[in-house]
């Protein structure tokens, strides 16, 4: 892939991220918040969690301990011991190393349960990573399913500014030079909050909710022209910034071109249409620029008359009916 020109503080970046997450990314990405411990099988690390693999076998990415349909990350607690107990030595010799034939990415032991010596031996045999917790076994389900949906979701990076304006998402694009961060700053002073400027990284959540978040290396960071870099929760608080918001409005700022002049309809209605991300049609709001136009009353506006369009409230369409309703009370010719 060609490398792209730089864009403000970062370049655009679009495209489906992580597809895929080796046993040791998991691990130093939950082990702090499950209290994990690798026992065995350190030189497992390398083993990927690769979604698009399972699909075929009817496994999925992490369950409770399964040996004829085996999950990529197995759970193993009180019922999954107790029923290796109570096998005969062939019998859990066979099971044991049916289970480390799979090749899971992981074993988890829950609730700091004693590891039998010989699931010990076999992951280190194996190179099968063998971590325990003490958590339970639905609290590591649940967060686990949780931790990688988010890791495992498509994800992008859109150039533009990311805001809350009126507890709504907006996302603001436009050329280079059309007033972004300058609109930006200007709605930050007026007491809307940021979450990221100029490359906002968004992941595809649910079918239709799309989360967006700041790169670490731009938190709270803002680049207006003539002034540079500015720290946004430095200058105007803690409450100016927002690490995350889901995308609900796309707000484009478009110049103005000399004799450019839009049809009726669209002074009726507005410059209303919808921008697609991720297979999702995200309302956008096209505003012309233009010398002497307040955009931060406008933006304002533009997400208070959103809001109301989402609760059925259509001030275009009442106004339509209000004529038709007069023209249908005049006498016939």
């Amino acid at each position: 892939m060609l490398p792209r020109r730089p864009t403000g503080l970062l370049s655009r970046r679009e495209g489906l991220a992580l597809d895929r997450i080796s046993a040791r990314q998991l691990y130093d990405g939950v082990h702090e918040r499950m209290g994990l411990r690798w026992i065995s099988g350190m030189r497992g690390e390398a083993r990927a969690l690769d979604p698009g693999a399972t699909q075929s076998r009817r496994p999925s990415l992490i369950g409770y301990l399964n040996v004829i349909y085996p999950n990529k990350i197995q759970i193993v607690g009180t019922e999954e011991l107790n029923f290796l107990d109570g096998l005969d030595s062939r019998q859990r010799w066979e099971v044991i190393h049916k289970v480390a034939a799979y090749q899971p990415v992981a074993l988890i032991v829950s609730k700091d349960q004693a590891i039998p010596s010989d699931l010990r031996e076999v992951a280190e045999e194996t190179n099968t990573p063998l971590w325990i917790s003490p958590k339970r076994g639905h609290e590591l389900l649940t967060y686990l399913q949780y931790h990688l949906a988010r890791l495992l979701a498509a994800k992008t990076t859109l150039h533009g500014v990311f805001l809350e304006v009126f507890s709504i998402g907006v996302l603001i694009t436009g050329e280079a030079g059309s007033g972004k961060s300058e609109l930006a700053l200007e709605l930050i002073s007026r007491g809307h909050r940021l979450v990221a400027d100029d490359a906002t990284e968004f992941t595809l959540i649910a079918p239709d909710v799309i989360d967006g978040t700041c790169p670490e290396l731009l938190q709270d960071l803002l680049e207006v022209r003539g002034l540079g870099v500015l720290n946004i929760r430095e200058m105007f608080g803690h409450m100016s910034v927002k690490p995350s918001k889901y995308l609900r409005l796309v707000i484009h700022l478009k110049p103005l071109r000399d004799g450019e002049d839009t049809d009726a309809l669209t002074r009726l209605t507005g410059d209303i249409g919808h921008r697609e991300i991720f297979d999702v049609a995200v309302p956008m709001i096209t505003i012309p620029v233009a010398p002497g136009r307040n955009l931060a009353v406008l933006v304002e506006a533009a997400v208070r008359s959103h809001a109301l369009k989402s609760k059925g409230i259509d001030p275009a369409q009442t106004f339509i009916d209000r004529q038709a309703h007069q023209l249908n009370r005049l006498p016939p010719w």
